[in-house]
């Protein structure tokens, strides 16, 4: 077998597994989590209402979420939610394990991500070493007005929990705004980096975008 032949095999079967191991570990995930949440709210209902659909779990789980949103939007459920949230405060290992997963749920879901004016790419935290933030807003009053030079202000999250992170002011000169969206930014923060967005080669490179 030539090299070439080698080499291409070896192409396709890394393609191969790009394209099977995302969609099997899908598969694996779900087959594991579905039926739990299927026979905890189908097997009630099936037992006292006799009557049985496949899916019929799920599709109330889905409906019963929105109900809850529904709630949890009005003065009421934010006043339950408040006292919920303050009583699980009080425990101690619940209350870790509570705001990790709940920061980590609004930093993903939260409508606050269009806060962000964009993905910056700067150097820090010395020269030569380089961090993914995000850009919050342009700077303004007493800090600008002391400043010889136009400054932005920048978020650079932790990982893999950015909602926690450092707050820093840059010279504008020294801020390259990314392509990338800040979901896309926020994916390669929590994961490490092991998640990277493709270079998106429609959109011209570096700052490009409008701080305003």
């Amino acid at each position: 077998m030539t090299k070439k032949i080698r080499g291409l095999l070896r192409k396709y079967f890394i393609a191969g597994i790009l394209v099977t191991l995302p969609l099997g570990l899908t598969y694996w995930i779900l087959k594991i989590l579905l039926p739990p949440v299927e026979r905890l709210i189908g097997n009630p209902i099936q037992h006292y209402l006799k009557i049985y659909i496949p899916g019929m779990g799920i599709i109330l789980l889905v409906c019963l979420i929105l109900l809850i949103g529904i709630f949890a939007s009005n003065f009421f459920g934010k006043k339950l939610g408040q006292i919920g949230e303050r009583i699980l405060d009080k425990i101690p290992l619940v209350r870790i394990i509570y705001k990790f997963i709940k920061q980590l749920v609004n930093t993903l879901f939260s409508q606050g991500q269009a806060s962000f004016k964009g993905v910056v790419f700067v150097e820090y935290p010395r020269k030569g070493i380089y961090s993914i933030g995000f850009l919050t807003s342009e700077s303004r009053g007493e800090v600008q007005s002391i400043a010889e030079e136009k400054l932005v202000n920048v978020f650079i999250p932790t990982t893999p929990n950015p909602t926690s992170g450092f707050f820093l002011i840059f010279p504008e000169k020294d801020v390259t705004i990314l392509n990338m969206t800040v979901e896309e930014g926020l994916k390669m923060i929590i994961s490490a980096g092991m998640i990277t967005p493709a270079e998106r080669c429609d959109l011209p490179k570096g700052n490009g975008k409008d701080l305003s």
